[in-house]
């Protein structure tokens, strides 16, 4: 009895590969759609109306024969048969895979007629980002080369856009030459191929530079009375801060004087005046790629403060220090 029943399906199959060779003479019937779209790991049903006495039927994918009657030729578990009946003929492939897309063909016998419907399943995959650049630091001046690498079917589009600006850059490449400071931030990826939402990600870009004293206040101050000097700087990493007395002497071992730093600036607290505290201050910002400093001053109330006293910007860069002086001067009511 095997031998026979193998014999029968090789002579079902030489039967069907014949009708459906380019010198066949069946006929198509248009009881299915010319294709079937389908999203990756869903379930999908192809369905086959009969409307005729059959006496043979078949599902094939291509030249792979899945069911002739309700006998699975198959190995593929996910494929299975739903509806054989004198009216339809239907198989379900389930946990589609894109190697599932291609032709299918349903073909039956009635009245010693083939009779042959064809349908293209296509599978899509929603894009997604498989591989994007880690956030990055850098200095300013240095190019910056980012990269987000997507799939999907169809093809998706991949966009870049700065979070700051909402500029937009297409392609899986964002290159930046000579980045400024003001272009630190979050550049995000965004994949799109009208599947499903876009999948997007985000790159960080930190941009480094020394500092630089964004303020300084000088300061009327009365005796016996409480002041402040304040002095601010922006810098990548942060800034340290220090404070100097006629730009030569740390005020550190001033018991009557306090420090105070904070994310952006120093203040220089004076709790209570004195005579030996009124003269000029220098505020020094750093951090590993450099320095900055300015000068002010703790004056008398109604003191105009003019030639006799600098008020000097420093930048120090790989040891060299460039000292820029303005001279004004102190005329004492």
């Amino acid at each position: 009895m095997g031998c026979c029943r193998r014999a029968l399906r090789h002579a079902l199959a030489g039967l069907l590969l014949a009708l459906l060779s380019p010198g066949s003479s069946a006929a198509d019937f248009g009881h299915l759609p010319d294709n079937i779209t389908v999203l990756e790991g869903e379930s999908v049903v192809l369905r086959c109306k009969i409307d005729e006495e059959v006496t043979h039927k078949a599902w094939l994918n291509r030249s792979n024969i899945l069911f002739t009657g309700r006998d699975k030729w198959s190995l593929d578990k996910r494929v299975s048969l739903i509806n054989s009946n004198t009216s339809h003929f239907s198989i379900q492939i389930d946990q589609v895979q894109v190697a599932d897309e291609g032709p299918y063909t349903c073909t039956f016998q009635a009245n010693n007629k083939p009779r042959i419907a064809h349908v293209y399943l296509i599978v899509q995959v929603p894009a997604r980002i498989v591989n994007i650049s880690r956030d990055v630091s850098v200095n300013e001046g240095d190019n910056v080369n980012l990269f987000c690498l997507a799939v999907g079917r169809p093809e998706p589009t991949v966009t870049w856009k700065d979070q700051k600006y909402g500029l937009v850059s297409e392609g899986e490449f964002l290159d930046i030459t000579e980045i400024r400071r003001q272009q630190g931030e979050d550049f995000e990826c965004i994949t799109n191929n009208g599947v499903a939402p876009p999948d997007t990600r985000k790159v960080k870009v930190t941009v480094n530079y020394a500092p630089s004293i964004t303020d300084v206040k000088n300061m009327p101050a009365q005796l016996g009375k409480m002041a402040v000097l304040r002095c601010e700087a922006m810098a990548v990493p942060t800034a340290a801060f220090e404070w100097y007395r006629d730009e030569r002497r740390p005020v550190e071992g001033d018991s009557t004087l306090r420090i105070k730093n904070e994310k952006t600036r120093s203040l220089l607290l004076f709790n209570n005046v004195t005579e030996k505290h009124f003269g000029n201050y220098t505020c020094l910002a750093y951090n590993r790629l450099g320095a900055s400093n300015a000068s002010m001053l703790l004056f008398r109330p109604g003191a105009v403060y003019g030639r006799g006293t600098g008020h000097h910007v420093g930048v120090f860069s790989a040891g060299v220090a460039v000292m820029i002086s303005f001279s004004v001067s102190l005329l004492s009511m």
